[in-house]
This record gives C-alpha cells, structure tokens and sequence, in this order.
C-alpha cells in the first residue's frame, strides 16, 4: 500500500536526516582521529605548569594556552573516547615542538614532569649545602635544623617542582647510610678507627686534602699510619674548620695563630682524629680510608700540579717542601 504524500515525505526527510548525523559523526570522527595525531607548530619547548584537581578541558586550555595544542576540543574529545580521563597528573611538564595531542595526553599519564637538577659537590660542609638547597630552583620549604657534618651524601640528585627541601636533606641523609652501610663490612683489617662514625671523620679529612680521586687512597694511608703511630695529624682543613666553623671559606693562608688555635679540630695542637667531620666525604673518600694505600709514607705536601709529593722520613718531607716552597715563589714572581 502506498504511503500518501505527507508521510513520503516525512519519511524522507527522516532518513536525510540521520543521513546527514551519520555523515556528520564520520566526518567529526575523521578529524578527531586526523588531529589527534597531528604534530603541534611550536619552534621551541614550551614548559606548562598543570594544577592539581584541574580538569580535563582545564588541561586542554592550559595546553592550548601554552601552544602545545592546535585545538584543546581534540586533545579533550581524543581523552574522553580513551576512557583514561581521570589518570591525567597534575605537575610541571615541558612538551617539545612537533608533539601530538596523543603523544600529550601520553606525557601526562606517565607523569613525566619537568625534573630538576642539584648538584652537591664533595667536600662541601653543611652550611655550604644549605645554601645550594636555598637557592634550588623549584624547591619548597624551609629546612629548621643544620645537617649534621658528615651525613649527608654529595650526589646529584633529581626532583620535581613542589617537592620540599626537608626531603631533599633526607634523601641525602639515605644516601649516606647506604653508601657506608654498603662499604663499612668490607673493610680492611686492623684499622686505626673503630666505628663508622670515625671512617666519615677520616674521610671528610681526605675530601678536602685532595681533589684528585687517584691520591684518596694514598693520602687515607699516610693519615692511617700517622694514627697507628700516635702522630698528630697536623692536617690544615682540620685547621681552617676549627677557625670558621665550616660557615664560610677562610679566603687567606693559614697563619701560625691558626696553627696554635685552641680547639678539638685542630689536628696540629690534639692527637687522634677531630671529634666529628669537618665536611660531607664522597663515596670514593669513604671508599679510600676503608681500604687505605699501604705505603710507608708519613707525609706529603703539595707538589705544584694539583697533587702531591709523598715522603717516608721527616728529611724527605722537608726536600719537598722546600721544592714546593721554591715553585710557589717562582709562580709569584711570574704573575704580572
């Protein structure tokens, strides 16, 4: 039976209609799968902080916002039909010229953040620290109470916008318990030293007596026969610590007031090691009185290329420094 006209009609534009959503959805479709794989025209990194408890279509006009999206609808409509909407994290995350939307949901389900980087040197003394943390980039927080000499690790260390200078101090202080648990059982036997405690007094000596990693184990065996013998140390680091406190450098030669000063770290007027460290030790320092050089030498000096001439007798002792003595003075009068 034939349908009369209105309902011909009717009919017709019923199915023109959905003929038209249907091409419309494709289409739309089409273009989201195009565009979400479409690389952003940025010419160089853009860096987006991204706030907790932000929204889907926050995140999209923050990318958007910053260049890393053509169109933040794409970048929204390509997570919503992922499904993983919710597992977006919030944080500081640099996107790179010619990343897709896909590629930047991507970065932000994995987390992966802007890091930032903090060197810690060796040999630093806690004040010194203190003052790389306060002046870190991106750091929060205050640190109330000044490290221990001697217990944190020098490292470089990694982190993220927002994380706090209190647990910076307590992955440096981790660091140092497992390095020294680490290397303390495999020392080596009869040792002048008794705990771990002393092995980072002594290392902290070392540190700062010589920047090569070559001599550690050299300079650790002269400082450990000079225990074994009941002769003072007579370190000058040891020195310059009693006289500033390990606040700040002494920025002068040490003089014989220095010498004479008063104070358990001063290794010229008391016997034995100091009564704490005077800096931060590195591995290889910690490493190097653990398992000294065995050498005869009592003594060393500096020989004018960066490191150092090592004597047995005092007499030998003196020909170096006289030999340094000599250099110093030539290297003076060459200066203009």
């Amino acid at each position: 039976m034939a349908l009369a006209a209105p309902y011909r009609r009717a009919l017709i534009w019923i199915v023109a209609s959905v003929a038209v959503a249907a091409a419309v959805c494709i289409a739309g479709w089409i273009y989201l799968d195009r565009n979400f794989e479409s690389a952003n025209r940025l010419e160089s990194p853009r860096t987006v902080l991204l706030a907790p408890g932000s929204s889907v279509w926050q995140i999209a006009e923050a990318l958007y916002a910053a260049g890393v999206l053509e169109d933040p609808n794409v970048f929204a409509l390509g997570v919503w039909r992922s499904g993983r909407g919710g597992a977006l994290k919030a944080g500081e995350y640099e996107f790179l010229p010619g990343v897709t939307p896909r590629e930047a949901m991507e970065i932000l389900l994995a987390g992966k953040g802007l890091d930032y980087r903090l060197t810690i040197p060796e040999g630093l003394t806690s004040a010194e620290i203190m003052r790389l943390l306060e002046g870190a980039e991106a750091l929060n927080g205050d640190v109330t109470d000044m490290p221990r000499e001697g217990a944190l690790l020098p490292e470089t260390y990694f982190y993220r916008r927002g994380d706090s200078r209190a647990d910076m101090i307590h992955r440096m202080e981790a660091g140092m318990h497992s390095v020294m648990a680490e290397l303390w059982p495999n020392r080596a036997e009869d040792l002048p030293f008794d705990t771990p405690e002393q092995a980072l007094v002594l290392a902290s000596i070392v540190e700062k007596e010589t920047a090569l990693a070559a001599e550690r184990r050299h300079v650790a065996g002269v400082f450990v026969n000079r225990l074994r013998k009941k002769m003072r140390l007579q370190s000058d680091p040891t020195v310059i610590f009693a006289v500033t406190g390990g606040d700040m450098a002494l920025g002068r030669p040490l003089s014989k007031a220095d010498l004479a000063f008063d104070s358990p770290f001063n290794t010229y007027r008391h016997n034995g090691l100091p009564p704490r460290p005077i800096a931060h030790p590195g591995r290889s320092s910690l490493a190097a009185v653990l398992n000294p050089l065995d050498t005869e030498a009592l003594y060393f000096v500096a020989d004018g290329s960066g490191g150092h001439a090592f004597a047995a007798t005092l007499a030998e002792h003196h020909k170096n420094v006289a030999r340094w003595r000599k250099l110093r003075k030539e290297n003076a009068a060459a200066k203009p």
